[in-house]
């Protein structure tokens, strides 16, 4: 008997080693192709499987990450706003029915039927701030919460109060103006009081420009030629829509003591992981995924991205926290999630190509619709298969099988359908541990619209040369090189544009056209993309 527990105690052993050499190989996959920096923890209950750090904290000075660095975690930060505004509410200090005008003083007209619950489901209407094209300079100037509402408190709403979700980020700011005037605190000192103090998070807090925050790591972006020191932001800025810094550990000391019910009470807990709309709560998305509840909020801000998971069921909990920008971390989480749950995870650097015939490729080309504006299209090169989303460019799909096929560009796969009688009706696209479907609308791909190219000289050309501030953190770059303009937009390659009319230039790379307005004077001064139905506009910089 002794001897059979031995050999069972080593075979669970060996079980163990082999699944965190699976969770390694998770995570260095995405390390080794330079597509993540930062921490990860998987734990059940308060039992930690598996913590690991990769790459730098400092790449300067090449400082590793380790387990004590801490990571700014954008958006998750909404999390600890909503349950600060619950948990005013379990004291008595205000109702999530509350509306808004009551707690904000001089609140205009349009803001008359918004209330508390509102803001913490992204069903308010207030337009999202960071998306304003004037944000670009607004982010790197210190705020006040009074001057952050006044910036985006007289533009109209994008919808009826409760009638929709858009997510938002002007609503949570709103709300860290509403636990200071409630609590009578700053927003930051009701944190540390409330929820750092009492679930022991010494490593988590209000983040700073200017305050010295030992063994904080430094945030980065993919840039053309390497990695690249990440923008700047005035961290007044974000507040309680995203300021907020952590470590993996902490976030798990988070997640036990919130739902452990040491910080709400049932109901208000209840309320939090409630969806409203669009499978959102209070700063928690709420999913059914493969028949498991799963609860999660990303973050991503300049230089850090996140991804917080739970399941309830399981009490599993996955941290995912990254010094580098890009979508590391949700595919990451992803599949550490799908491993524990014995669900098969395929690398891309697992992936077997095959050859497929014409014929064999020739039923899948069509419109597939995703979404009322958005189609996707899949095309037939000579033997190559491509895809092309409503907006996007073209990209090579690569067949793993007849009807399952994968990118190269980025994470994701396409799997074909087909109906009872045999033919192709939809595809799914897989990415990031979510499935989108889309149905077959057409069994051939619109042309394009032709473009006639025209021919202006080098010195006109230069007229457009600059930067344009599109959206907050998006630059498009316009340079002359030798007798032609490249567009370069922030973190993707430089790529030729064409002229087709004065002020009116094309791509050939991606259905897109930009257009120049120039000022009073004749001076090139901003430009518009216009791409997938959708225009957006840029000041020259």
């Amino acid at each position: 008997m002794c001897r059979l527990l031995v050999l069972l105690s080593a075979a669970i052993s060996l079980s163990a080693q082999d699944l965190n050499s699976r969770f390694d190989q998770i995570a260095k996959t995405r390390a080794d192709a330079r597509q993540f920096m930062g921490n990860v923890l998987i734990a059940k209950g308060d039992q930690v499987l598996f913590e690991k750090s990769y790459g730098s904290a400092n790449l300067e000075w090449k400082v590793a990450n380790t387990a004590e660095s801490k990571f700014r975690i954008g958006s998750v930060t909404k999390q600890f706003t909503a349950a600060s505004i619950l948990l005013l509410e379990d004291r008595g200090k205000l109702e999530t029915d509350d509306l808004v005008s009551k707690h904000v003083p001089n609140t205009p007209a349009a803001w008359s039927k918004i209330t508390i619950y509102h803001l913490l489901t992204h069903t308010s209407g207030i337009p999202n701030f960071t998306s304003f094209p004037e944000y670009e300079q607004f982010q790197t100037q210190p705020a006040t919460p009074d001057k952050l509402i006044a910036f985006f408190r007289d533009k109209p709403l994008e919808f009826e109060p409760g009638s929709k979700w858009k997510y938002s980020n002007s609503g949570y700011e709103v709300l860290g103006y509403v636990i200071e005037k409630v609590s009578g605190q700053t927003y930051q000192e009701f944190l540390d009081q409330n929820i750092f103090k009492l679930l022991h998070m010494a490593d988590s807090g209000y983040d700073s420009n200017s305050r010295v925050t030992t063994q904080h790591a430094y945030g980065y972006a993919p840039g053309p030629d390497g990695f690249r020191v990440a923008g700047y932001v005035d961290m007044t800025v974000p507040y309680a829509a995203g300021a907020l810094y952590s470590t993996a550990r902490d976030l798990l000391k988070w997640e036990r003591g919130l739902f452990g019910g040491q910080l709400l009470t049932p109901a208000s807990l209840q309320k939090m992981t409630t969806p409203s709309k669009s499978d959102y709560g209070c700063g928690l998305s709420i999913r059914i995924l493969n028949g498991r509840k799963r609860i999660e909020h990303a973050g991503g801000i300049q230089g850090f991205n996140s991804e917080l998971v739970y399941w309830p069921e399981e009490q599993l909990t996955v941290v995912v926290l990254a010094n580098l920008n890009g979508p590391a971390p949700d595919g990451i989480a992803a599949d550490l999630a799908a491993t524990v749950h014995g669900e098969k995870v395929t690398l891309p650097t697992e992936r077997k190509e095959v050859t497929l015939t014409r014929e064999q490729l020739q039923p899948l080309v069509g419109r597939y619709s995703l979404t009322p504006e958005i189609n996707v299209d899949i095309t037939l090169d000579g033997s190559q298969l491509q895809t092309q989303m409503t907006g996007q460019p073209k990209f090579p799909l690569f067949a793993e099988s007849p009807a399952s096929f994968f990118l190269k560009v980025v994470e994701a796969q396409v799997r074909f359908d087909k109906d009872a009688s045999g033919q192709v009706n939809q595809l799914t696209i897989h990415q990031n541990g979510r499935d989108v479907i889309a149905r077959k609308i057409s069994n051939t791909v619109p042309a394009p619209p032709q473009h006639q190219e025209i021919s202006v000289s080098a010195d006109k050309l230069k007229e457009y040369a600059g930067k344009y501030a599109l959206t907050p953190g998006f630059i498009l770059t316009i340079a002359l090189t030798d007798d032609h303009l490249e567009a370069q937009a922030t973190n993707q390659p430089k790529v030729p544009i064409f002229p087709e009319a004065p002020d009116k230039f094309f791509y050939k790379v991606v259905e897109a056209q930009l257009e120049f307005h120039r000022d009073a004077s004749g001076i090139v001064s901003e430009v518009t993309l216009h791409q997938g139905g959708r225009s957006i506009s840029g000041r020259k910089q």
